[in-house]
Formats: C-alpha cells, sequence, structure tokens
C-alpha cells in the first residue's frame, strides 16, 4: 500500500476519533477550530476563549463550548434583513 494512501486513512481515523470526544487537548483543540498554535495561545492567555487548566499547565477545551464560542457574533443574511425590515414597516403602519 502507498504510504500517502496510509496516511490519508491515519488522518481521517483520528479526525473521527476526535469527532467523539466531548474534551480536546490544545493540540486537538487547535486542529478541529482550523488554527494555528500561536492564535490559540493568545486566545487562551487573553480568556478570550472558554478552556480549563486542571493542573495549572495542560490546557483542554470543552467540544460544546467551542462549538458556541465559534458561531457568537453571527450575521443575519440579507433575506432575514429584508424580512424583519417588512415585518417592521407592516407592524408600524399608520
Amino acid at each position: 500500500m502507498d504510504y500517502l494512501k496510509i496516511e490519508e486513512r491515519l488522518d481521517r481515523i483520528e479526525r473521527l476519533l476526535t469527532n467523539s470526544k466531548d474534551v480536546l487537548t490544545f493540540e486537538e483543540a487547535c486542529d478541529y477550530m482550523g488554527v494555528s498554535r500561536s492564535f490559540l495561545y493568545k486566545l487562551t492567555s487573553r480568556r478570550q476563549i472558554p478552556h480549563s487548566k486542571p493542573n495549572g499547565k495542560m490546557i483542554f477545551f470543552e467540544k460544546k463550548k467551542i462549538n458556541i464560542w465559534l458561531l457568537q457574533n453571527r450575521r443575519k443574511s440579507k433575506a432575514e434583513m429584508e424580512n424583519e425590515a417588512l415585518q417592521y414597516s407592516l407592524k408600524n403602519r399608520k
């Protein structure tokens, strides 16, 4: 078997294993979020992302809280904004 195929299969297996976990290590969180180590360190040091340091050194992340953090500051679509404007104008008709 080709080394490239083996590596692809291992990557796929690692992703599947990570998807089943509720708590991620620092490295797993970087991969899961698609960010660099330095960026994630900045976020944790500034306390901008929820994380835990149970022994004062290693950093862990709860996947559910990461998802909430990633999806914050949602932007409305153009259709949603147009619908809200229409509802507002119909409601405030005189």
